[in-house]
């Protein structure tokens, strides 16, 4: 029973990594901390950008959860639920960075999908970078996409609203 329910945390953890990543990409990157997610949205001849530090926040509240977990650092008081959700934490990151920098943005590797959900996930993304600067924008989430289309339409409603967004992207 007990390695169910360390499956079922880890499980739990990584799809609430998602909501995580969705309110800390909309509200913290686009913005307090657009100082670090900005380089992301713009061109640059880089490898590595400012935005891949937020890389290094999840990589500490990982290791933050092990360490909570473990009896080597905490002893008698280690919280056992620690290091199933520092698992999550990892698992999310590997997902993310294979999906958001690997699929999406092919650091990692050369792969357009042609159809079906990964094909959507690079839509949604796309139209995320529709808009200029860090006000307004769709999809904030990376690895569940909602509807191009309904992303599309939002993105002409916020360019009605002079939202700064790039044309070609909604027409």
């Amino acid at each position: 029973m007990d390695s169910v329910l360390a499956i079922g945390i880890v499980i739990a953890t990584v799809l609430a990594m998602e909501l995580v990543a969705w309110s800390s990409h909309k509200y913290v990157m686009h913005g307090f901390g657009w100082n670090w997610h900005r380089d992301h949205h713009e061109r640059h001849d880089g490898f590595f950008e400012k935005n891949d530090l937020y890389a290094l926040v999840g990589a500490a509240m990982s290791i933050s959860m092990f360490a909570l977990g473990s009896p080597l650092v905490l002893g008698a008081n280690a919280w056992w639920p620690g290091t199933w959700i520092g698992l999550g934490i990892l698992f999310y990151g590997v997902i993310y960075t294979a999906i958001h920098d690997g699929l999406v943005h092919q650091r990692w590797f050369r792969y357009v999908p042609k159809r079906g959900y990964a094909k959507r996930l690079v839509q949604a993304h796309k139209l995320h970078h529709a808009t200029q600067g860090k006000e307004g924008g769709v999809s904030f989430g990376f690895v569940f996409a909602r509807d191009p289309a309904v992303l599309k339409q939002e993105l002409k409603e916020q360019r009605d609203r002079d939202i700064a967004v790039l044309r070609e992207a909604v027409d």
